[in-house]
């Protein structure tokens, strides 16, 4: 058993604390979340899945097939200890 954190985890954690940073109170499309972790979109929707069931994400999908994530309040606390407060680079 490896000890290694997957790095589309990572990928997907970092840009999810880059939107909280940049911007506040809104959620960014799962579109935008791939492109700016560099995943396809069947592996992000499989990284914010386990996600949301440890209650770090909050995703919303709409009937066409479009959503959004943002972190919940544990995602920012874990973040914060992970990441820090500063604004991390794209």
């Amino acid at each position: 058993m490896s000890d290694d954190i997957d790095p589309a985890l990572v990928a997907v954690l970092t840009q999810l604390w880059r939107a909280r940073k940049e911007t506040p109170g809104r959620a960014w499309s799962l579109a935008k979340l791939a492109k700016q972790s560099d995943l396809p979109m069947s592996a992000l929707r499989r990284m914010l899945t386990g996600l949301e069931e440890a209650g770090l994400v909050d995703v919303r999908m709409s009937e066409d097939g479009t959503g959004s994530a943002e972190l919940t309040v544990e995602g920012v606390t874990l973040c914060r200890d992970i990441f820090g407060d500063g604004l991390l680079a794209p």
